[in-house]
Parts: structure tokens; C-alpha cells; sequence
């Protein structure tokens, strides 16, 4: 019977130190180096290599359409605000993105009559809970950061980074943590 719990106590004492070595090793830095920043040049002919690909021309021909065209000129109206950070008044003109959307939740808002897409980003728990309480022709001020488009989208994308409705904010988007 000693024998037996001697056996069993060393073979602990072996796997024990055999994982705790195992545990210094995965520790240690990896060695790999991180991969470097392009070039300038390197961009260029990674962009007209991409300009080149059916996307790159597909992309350019939506650019030059009229839809493209729209699109572009709707975001320099607020572009200026955006750069800036300031209120900007909207309008509520649905609570659903058109559909096939694939930015998240958000609404469709009139800016100094313009249409946008006013995206928050992937619907997480209770995140979006006082936004889902707007209602068409609601009066809203947002202040944004950015702005985007696709050609999927006949509406520049508005990042909601801020929203306010009868002088109380609804939603304030948490900077992100870590850095970038």
C-alpha cells in the first residue's frame, strides 16, 4: 500500500513539474519580428494593383456614377461638422436601415435635408436600449466622428458616436480601450 502512494505521489510530482515547465515556456516572447510598415511606394502599387482587380473597377465605375456622385456630395455637406465634432440636427426618417443592411443597428436620418444611414454597430444586449425608443420625425442631435460609404449603399454611413433627444443624451459611445 505505501508502495502504491509513494508511485502515485511521484508520478504528481513529475506531471506537476513537467507543466509548470511547459508554463515558463509559453511565456517567453515569440520570436517573430513584426511585419513592417509599407512603404510609400509599395502602397501605390498595392492600390493600383487593387484599382486593377473587378472590385477596384467595379468600385471606380460606381465612383464615377451618379449614385456615386450623390453619395459623395451628401458627405461633404456635413463633412465640416464631422471633422469637427459638433451638433449637427436631425430628423428621424425610419428606424430601419434599408434592407440587406449589414452595418448593425441604426436609423435613416435627414441632415439639412439629405438622407444618411446613422449606423451603431452590431446590436449588443441592452447597448442600443433608449435608441429603439425613436420614433419617425423625432428631432435629434448627433455629433459623429467619421463618416463612410459603399457602393452596396445609396446613403453615406454616419457613424453614432453621440445622440441626444429633448436635451438628454440617449447615447454616448464609450471610447475604446487599449489605445487605437
Amino acid at each position: 500500500m505505501k508502495k502504491l502512494i509513494y508511485t502515485l505521489f511521484l508520478l504528481a510530482v513529475v506531471v506537476s513539474g513537467l507543466l509548470f515547465t511547459n508554463r515558463e515556456i509559453k511565456k517567453e516572447p515569440s520570436k517573430k519580428t513584426p511585419p513592417k510598415p509599407l512603404t510609400s511606394a509599395e502602397m501605390k502599387a498595392a492600390r493600383k494593383q487593387w484599382e486593377e482587380s473587378p472590385d477596384g473597377i467595379m468600385y471606380k465605375k460606381w465612383e464615377a456614377s451618379d449614385a456615386g456622385k450623390k453619395v459623395y456630395a451628401s458627405e461633404a455637406k456635413i463633412r465640416k461638422d464631422i471633422s469637427n465634432f459638433t451638433n449637427m440636427e436631425a430628423v428621424v426618417t425610419s428606424i430601419s436601415l434599408p434592407a440587406g443592411s449589414r452595418v448593425g443597428f441604426g436609423v435613416m436620418v435627414s441632415i439639412n435635408a439629405e438622407d444618411y444611414m446613422l449606423s451603431f454597430g452590431p446590436l449588443k444586449s441592452n447597448e442600443f436600449q433608449q435608441l429603439q425608443s425613436l420614433i419617425v420625425n423625432d428631432k435629434i442631435i448627433i455629433k459623429s466622428h467619421s463618416i463612410m460609404h459603399a457602393p452596396k449603399y445609396a446613403y453615406p454611413i454616419v457613424a453614432g458616436d453621440y445622440v441626444e433627444r429633448n436635451s438628454k443624451i440617449i447615447y454616448k459611445r464609450e471610447p475604446r480601450k487599449g489605445g487605437c
